[in-house]
């Protein structure tokens, strides 16, 4: 059975979800899931976790993420992107200098308004589907971090390309619409490449094209320990496996407290584990039962 992470590197056209959706029949796999959604017109980085490794999904989407993305000012979208209709367009007289001075103030923790056209729900309804209907509804700001937020160049008239570090659940293209408000031209982004997610970056990702024609892509999965690779290695001797199998705590006196990559006798990664007081306890189990 096929057990571990695939880092894909998707294409444009694509949802996340089409993505998981074509990798459950290539794996003959019910248990498929992705770390973080990509909308349609972007490409890069989608972890997608696959059997028992969809366990440490939650972890995966825990992390920063990062993205290259294309800044087209003077244009104003209800999607804010520019796969959206044009509501408005105007004359665009900010400088280069001009948008590296308005960027300090959407760095660090900030506020940011979901946009209409995501799947942030609102009384049991998706954003997206009153948006389709042609409703708006005010929405609560959400806390997102920007840590690194930078111009590496200009692409055309009027557009910029951009590097954004940011925690989950940031929406770049609202950042893009942000900025653009800011400079007082408005703006919408154009392009979206995300770089790293969950550790991972283009250079671990493989192309789906590459994944659906491939004779073995179970040789393409990843362990899913991979994903743990900044913490320390646990190994546990044969009685100590055992309680972890089973449930319970290790006593592990003189053990440092931390979170470790808990391994038995044999090498095979059992679980993510929590040292406390010599004592080790399971945060989440990824053995075979």
């Amino acid at each position: 059975m096929a057990n571990g992470i695939l880092i894909v590197d998707k294409p444009q056209g694509w949802t996340s979800m089409d993505v998981c959706a074509k990798l459950r029949g290539l794996f003959h796999e019910k248990r498929v899931g992705h770390a973080g959604t990509l909308d349609p017109m972007a490409t890069g980085v989608l972890p997608v976790f696959i059997g028992r490794a969809t366990r440490a999904v939650e972890f995966a989407a825990q992390s920063d993420k990062e993205y290259i993305a294309a800044l087209k000012l003077g244009v104003i979208t209800n999607t804010q992107d520019t796969t959206g209709e044009v509501m408005e367009t105007r004359p665009v007289t900010a400088t280069r200098a001009d948008l590296e001075a308005a960027l300090p103030r959407f760095r660090g923790d900030i506020q940011q308004v979901p946009p209409m056209f995501s799947a942030v729900k609102r009384d049991g309804k998706k954003l997206y589907e009153l948006a389709r209907k042609g409703r708006e509804v005010e929405r609560e700001p959400r806390p997102v971090t920007i840590r690194t937020l930078e111009v590496l160049r200009p692409l055309g008239e009027d557009e910029y390309e951009l590097r954004v570090v940011c925690s989950k659940g940031t929406y770049v293209r609202t950042l893009c619409h942000d900025i653009g408000q800011a400079l007082g031209c408005g703006g919408c982004m154009s392009a979206l490449r995300r770089t790293k997610a969950a550790g991972f970056t283009l250079e671990d990702a493989v192309a789906l094209e590459r994944v659906l024609a491939a004779p073995e892509p179970a040789a393409l999965l990843r362990p899913v320990e991979s994903l743990f690779s900044d913490h320390p290695a646990l190994i546990l001797d044969g009685a100590g496996e055992k309680r972890v199998r089973s449930g319970a705590a290790v006593p592990l006196p003189g053990v440092s407290d931390g979170e470790y990559r808990v391994r038995g006798q044999g090498g095979g990664f059992l679980a993510l584990g929590c040292v406390r007081g010599g004592a080790l306890t399971a945060i989440k189990s990824f053995f075979e039962v």
